[in-house]
């Protein structure tokens, strides 16, 4: 069987591609979805006396989606160099406004940014929705996969979200991993509920650089810790990293990707769709 690393040659014709959308064409759909969200940001803005307040009075929305949207509109307005993953936690707010507050933009200013334009701001509605879809191509990614495994191989079982939903814990495939935390996004059994694999599926857009790095890193890592888990415990588990997307022909990414299969070639598969057929087989899977 042919590894990763020989499909290089030919990469581009080895890569499934998502569909994107067309600016501007998306702006009418945009207006519609954010508006509600810009009318009560004004409406906050009008009653909170400083910026700071107003950061309090988002965080007191109960509807989730609002909230978040709320959020990412004030970190343009008032505070771009607050990380957003820090605002959608509502306990971490006091620590904000301690620590980020007095680099808040004045409230005045705000209202004067925001009244300069118009509602709806185009603009800043094609910037939110460009949240929207994000994670999306991953799950159509697993989605895919799920359907191409379970259709090819009736004989064995695939679990995990298939689209959004919770990581599995390996703690709860493995009840003594040493890594109870671990989250992977499938598992692959035969029909006595022996573990053949567990599996990594990521869409890579337009990754580079550090997070090339850190991708492929924290990548080699996890086989590293699941082989000398399965192998210290006589499993013949497999490691499959299912990925796909342009990102994979940027800088060293085919090649850092080539690596993790040298890690055990014979345990671990790095694949895109594409290669389904011709490397993810029911004697590889079932192999020592």
């Amino acid at each position: 069987m042919k590894s990763f690393a020989e499909y290089k040659e030919n990469a581009p014709n080895w890569i499934t591609m998502a569909n994107g959308e067309f600016y501007p064409d998306i702006l009418s759909d945009a207006c519609e979805l954010y508006k509600p969200v810009l009318i009560l940001f004004g409406q906050l803005l009008k009653s909170s006396e400083s910026s700071v307040r107003l950061l309090r009075e988002i965080s007191d929305i109960k509807q989730q989606w609002m909230r978040v949207q709320l959020y990412r509109v004030f970190r343009k307005y008032v505070s771009p160099q607050t990380p957003v993953e820090m605002l959608k936690k509502k306990t971490m707010i006091p620590m904000v406004c301690e620590q980020y507050g007095k680099n808040f933009r004045a409230i005045n200013q705000v209202q004067e940014a925001f009244l300069s334009r118009p509602l709806p701001d185009e603009a800043l509605c094609a910037v939110l929705w460009e949240y929207k879809d994000r994670g999306q191509k991953g799950y159509d990614l697993t989605e895919r996969f799920f359907t191409m495994f379970e259709t090819a191989m009736p004989g064995f079982r695939i679990e995990g979200p298939i689209r959004a939903g919770a990581d599995i814990q390996l703690q709860s495939v493995f009840k003594d991993y040493p890594n109870p935390n671990r989250p992977v996004d499938f598992v692959i059994k035969d029909k006595s509920d022996n573990v053949l694999a567990i599996g990594f599926a990521r869409y890579d857009g337009d990754r580079g650089g550090a997070q090339e790095d850190d991708r492929t890193g924290g990548y080699s890592n996890c086989a590293k810790e699941i082989l000398q888990y399965t192998e210290s415990h006589n499993l013949s588990t497999k490691v499959i990293f299912v990925n796909d997307g342009p990102g994979l022909l940027l800088g060293s990414m085919w090649n850092d990707y080539a690596n993790l299969e040298n890690i055990n070639p014979n345990k671990v598969m790095v694949l895109t769709l594409r290669m389904f057929d011709e490397r993810l087989t029911a004697d590889w899977l079932k192999g020592k």
